[in-house]
């Protein structure tokens, strides 16, 4: 079995002690991930802040050796259940005909409060996923 830590360089990886993703042999396990800058900063808007989780995800699977095209799974945890359709819209956006399984839930709040949504994924490598 080999393991690969993929790191994205957030500050909370270290502080808490975790990875943005893990690979175990063809399998890949994305970490909640919000929409947070580099730099700190958090988008305004719900969709404005999946849009970035994705992007942040989608290079963390690249990272691991896998695409979006080997996602099999997302789970999704929003503020306000209301605001589900901008963030399918950018699912959608992002995943096409891939159409992974998903589920959508409510949650009380997030690490930051300005956060509205965080995603994380499992991929499942395909022999031309990498």
């Amino acid at each position: 079995m080999s393991r690969t830590l993929v790191s994205s360089g957030g500050p909370w990886e270290e502080r808490v002690g975790y990875s943005r993703a893990v690979r175990v042999d063809d399998h890949v396990w994305v970490s909640g991930t919000t929409g947070t800058r580099p730099d700190g900063t958090i988008p305004d808007g719900i969709e404005a802040q999946a849009r970035l989780a994705l992007e942040t995800i989608e290079q963390s699977l690249i990272d691991a050796g896998a695409s979006i095209a080997d996602v099999v799974a997302v789970r999704i945890y929003v503020v306000d259940i209301e605001e589900w359709e901008r963030v399918g819209d950018a699912l959608r956006d992002r995943f096409g005909d891939v159409r992974p399984a998903m589920a959508m839930v409510e949650v009380s709040r997030l690490m930051a409060t300005e956060h509205r949504v965080e995603i994380e994924v499992e991929a499942a490598i395909s022999s031309g996923g990498e």
